[in-house]
C-alpha cells in the first residue's frame, strides 16, 4: 500500500509474558477467533502436554501494488522503541533498522562469529551466555566451556573479563553457581566440575590477553586469581556434596541423589549417571586447576606432583588400553567402572596441561576413535555396553535415560580433535588431515537443525538425527576453538 503513519498492535498472548507489539502499513481488522485442541505431535512423542487452544486476535491486509514494500514489524514489549514514532512512515522505519542489522552483521568476519553472538545476552547490567535455545538458560558450566570458543577464539576479550569477573564474585566455600533460578534468588551450587571450568576459562582468558598483548587490569588480575585460590583451597578442605582431595591427591565426590558431573541426568529420585567417587575428567580439570594454582602460589606443586603419580597409576585400565571412567566407586577404595565413556578424552586434549602422554595417550585416543567418535561428536557411551542407547526418542523418562547411555554430544569434539593431534605431534600435515576429516561434517550440520548452529545432541547410530536443543552455546563454541586456535595455524 502507499506510505503512511503505521500502527501499533499490542497483543498479550498470556498474562504473564510481554506483550507482541506489531507494527506494519497493512490494514487491521479485529477479529478474535479460538481454535480449539491444537494436537502437538512431537510434544506428545515426547511425553509432554501435547494439546493446546491457539487464538487469532485479527488479520492484517496489504494491498500489493508493486511500488510499495508490504511492511510488517513485531517487537517484544519493552523493546519497541525505534517503533514508537508514530508520525513516520513504516517503510522509513523498516529502512533504518535494515540498514543498522546489515551493518551490525558485517562486523563479524564469519557467519559462525555471528551466529556465536546470539547467546551472549545482558543479564541486569552485565553480560551472560544462554546456554541454549529455546529452553536453556544461563548454567555455570556451559558458559565456561563455551565462552571458550565464543569469547576467546573471537577475541571478545573485554566481554570475557567483564563475564569472569562477575562469576568471581560468586565463590561460595570454594564452589560456584551452576545456576541461578529464574524465579528465585538463592542459586544452585550442585556441580563439582562448573567451579574447576571457570578456572580453565580464567587461565585461557589470561593467555589470550598475553598473546595479543592485552594488559589485563591489576584489579581485574587480583580478583580472577584470588577466585582460582579460593576455589582451590576450598576443593583441598573439603566443601558440599562429599567434595574433597583426598590423600593420593584426587578429587573424589558426590552423595547419594544428586549428580554433580556433566553427566547429570536425574528422573525424580533416578540419577542416571551417579559416578559417585572420582571421575576421570574431574581428575583431569582438579589436576588442571592446581597447575594453574601454583603458578600463584608454589605451595600447591606437591600436591600436583601427588595427583598426577595418583592418576597415572590408578585410573589406567590395562586390560582396556584405556582409562577408568571412575575409581573408587561410591567412595568404595579400589572399586572401578569400567564403562568406555568420552570423559577420558580430557586427560589427553581439550585442557591446557595434559596428564597423560606418550603412548598411553595415543591408546586413550585410538579407543575413543574406534568405540565413540561419530561424525557429529563423541558418544556418550560405547555401544559394546549393555546399557547403551542408540536412539534419543520416547518419553521424558526414556529421553533422559538415553541423554548420557549413548546420545552423541557435538561438544565433546573439540577435546577430541586436540587429542588427535596432539598424539600425532600437531605437524601441519596433521593439522591439515584433521581439518579435511573432521570439520566438513559440522559445517554441513550447520545446515541441518537449527541454521547456522550446532544441535545440543544427536542420535548414536546413523543417520545421528539431530536432537535437543538445535541451538547449543558449547557445541557451537567448540567448534570456534577448533577452527581458530587447535587448527588454526594450517589452513
Amino acid at each position: 500500500g502507499a506510505q503512511g503513519p503505521k500502527r501499533l498492535h499490542p497483543f498479550r498472548p498470556y498474562a504473564d509474558v510481554p506483550a507482541i507489539v506489531c507494527c506494519g502499513n497493512g490494514k487491521y481488522h479485529a477479529e478474535p477467533i479460538w481454535y480449539r485442541q491444537f494436537l502437538y505431535s512431537i510434544e506428545q512423542e515426547r511425553g509432554l502436554d501435547c494439546i493446546e487452544d491457539l487464538a487469532s486476535p485479527g488479520t492484517f491486509t496489504w494491498e500489493l501494488d508493486g511500488n510499495h514494500p508490504a511492511v510488517w514489524m513485531l517487537a517484544a514489549e519493552g523493546h519497541e522503541p525505534e517503533l514508537v514514532n508514530l508520525d513516520e512512515p513504516c517503510e522509513e522505519v523498516y529502512g533504518r533498522l535494515r540498514s543498522a542489522e546489515l551493518a551490525r552483521r558485517n562486523q563479524f568476519p564469519t557467519a559462525i562469529h555471528r551466529a556465536a553472538d546470539s547467546y551472549l545476552v545482558r543479564r541486569g547490567t552485565g553480560n551472560t551466555i544462554i546456554a541454549g535455545y529455546p529452553w536453556f538458560t544461563d548454567w555455570g558450566r556451559d558458559t565456561f566451556i563455551s565462552m571458550r570458543g565464543l569469547y576467546l577464539a573471537t577475541g571478545r576479550l573485554d566481554e570475557a573479563g567483564t563475564l569472569l569477573t562477575a562469576w568471581a564474585e560468586n565463590v561460595s566455600e570454594g564452589m560456584l553457581p551452576n545456576r541461578f533460578p529464574d524465579y528465585s534468588d538463592q542459586p544452585e551450587f550442585n556441580s563439582v566440575d562448573a567451579s574447576l571450568w571457570f578456572v580453565i576459562a580464567v587461565y585461557d582468558y589470561f593467555q589470550a590477553s598475553n598473546s595479543k598483548g592485552r594488559v589485563v587490569e591489576p584489579r581485574e588480575r587480583s580478583t580472577l586469581q584470588q577466585a582460582i585460590l579460593a576455589i582451590v583451597e576450598g576443593y583441598a578442605r573439603g566443601t558440599r556434596y562429599g567434595i574433597e582431595c583426598d590423600a593420593d591427591g584426587l578429587l573424589a565426590a558426590g552423595v547419594p541423589g544428586v549428580q554433580l558431573t556433566w553427566m547429570d541426568a536425574k528422573v525424580n529420585d533416578w540419577v542416571v549417571t551417579p559416578r559417585i567417587g572420582k571421575p576421570v575428567e574431574v581428575q583431569a580439570l582438579w589436576l588442571n586447576a592446581l597447575a594453574i594454582a601454583q603458578e600463584f602460589e608454589p605451595r600447591w606443586k606437591e600436591l600436583l606432583e601427588r595427583g598426577q603419580q595418583s592418576f597415572i597409576r590408578r585410573f589406567w585400565n590395562t586390560p582396556a588400553g584405556c582409562l577408568f571412567d571412575v575409581v573408587d566407586v561410591d567412595h568404595n577404595p579400589g572399586a572401578v567402572d569400567v564403562s568406555v565413556r568420552p570423559n577420558q578424552i580430557l586427560a589427553v586434549g581439550g585442557l591446557p596441561f595434559p596428564i597423560i602422554a606418550g603412548e598411553r595417550a595415543r591408546q586413550i585416543v585410538d579407543k575413543v576413535e574406534s568405540k565413540l567418535l561419530t561424525p557429529l561428536g563423541l558418544r556418550s557411551l560405547s555401544p559394546a555396553a549393555p546399557e547403551y542407547v542408540a536412539h534419543y526418542v520416547g518419553n521424558v523418562i526414556k529421553r533422559d535415560g538415553a541423554y548420557h547411555q549413548g546420545t552423541v554430544w557435538p561438544w565433546l569434539i573439540g577435546p577430541f580433535v586436540d587429542a588427535w593431534v596432539g598424539v600425532r605431534g600437531r605437524t601441519p600435515t596433521v593439522i591439515r588431515a584433521a581439518r579435511d576429516r573432521f570439520l566438513p561434517p559440522l559445517h554441513a550440520h550447520l545446515l541441518q537443525a537449527g541454521l547456522g548452529h550446532l544441535s545440543e545432541i544427536a542420535d548414536a547410530e546413523s543417520p545421528h538425527t539431530p536432537r535437543g536443543c538445535p541451538f547449543q552455546a558449547w557445541s557451537l563454541g567448540e567448534l570456534l576453538r577448533l577452527e581458530l586456535q587447535i587448527l588454526r595455524d594450517h589452513p
